[in-house]
């Protein structure tokens, strides 16, 4: 039996009304639209300490999963769905934001470091271990505020998409839905690729 017959999929995200629409939350918005386009409901699960939805999609079980902890406790959800499902850690499918790269762009990788982002470090804590898929969704830089040249980080990551940059993000999801959905046991590095790839303006 494939290991992809259920597919564990985890966005990450700061719950709580204020964050909905923050740049911070695309992993959230992200998990929103693909249980969304199959008609799905979330239910919250305090053992998992996450808002759950499933749906069947091509003889595979989607497992969506939003933890409800915060961004930097991410791994305690985390670690709490491995032991309940008793799946391998290089099964789960995470998706983060990235400031590092530019909106309108995806990065898909096996493993690595956290790169910064509080939310994947947590996760490399709880899991003690840096060997699972993680797609970065590309947020853009802070803006620079002139007085100190610093990058303003905080506000923007908990700022919100303006309705330009939403209609990007849908072109974004849209993409990383379909490759998730091709995704099997045997094509993953070239799903990875495509991913890598992808580019806005030859859609």
């Amino acid at each position: 039996m494939s290991s992809y017959s259920e597919k564990f999929i985890i966005g990450l995200g700061n719950p709580g009304k204020k964050y909905d629409n923050n740049r911070h939350n695309v992993g959230f918005l992200f998990i929103q639209k693909f249980v969304e386009n199959h008609s799905s409901n979330f239910v919250l699960k305090n053992k998992l300490k996450c808002n759950y939805a499933e749906f069947i999609f091509d003889s595979v079980v989607y497992k969506m999963f939003m933890p409800t902890t915060f961004m930097n406790n991410s791994g305690e959800a985390v670690r709490s769905i491995i032991d309940w499902y008793k799946v391998d850690k290089d099964k789960l499918i995470i998706v983060v934001d990235d400031i590092d790269i530019p909106l309108g762009k995806i990065r898909a990788r096996k493993k690595g470091s956290s790169g910064g982002h509080n939310g994947l470090k947590s996760i490399i804590n709880h899991l003690n271990s840096k060997e699972f898929l993680r797609i970065r969704i590309g947020i853009g830089s802070p803006p620079i505020i002139e007085n100190d040249k610093k990058f303003n980080t905080i506000s923007h990551v908990l700022g919100n998409f303006s309705k330009p940059e939403k209609l990007i993000l849908n072109k974004i999801f849209c993409q990383i839905i379909d490759s998730l959905q091709k995704l099997n046991d045997h094509n993953e590095n070239s799903i990875i690729c495509e991913l890598n790839s992808f580019n806005i303006n030859e859609i």
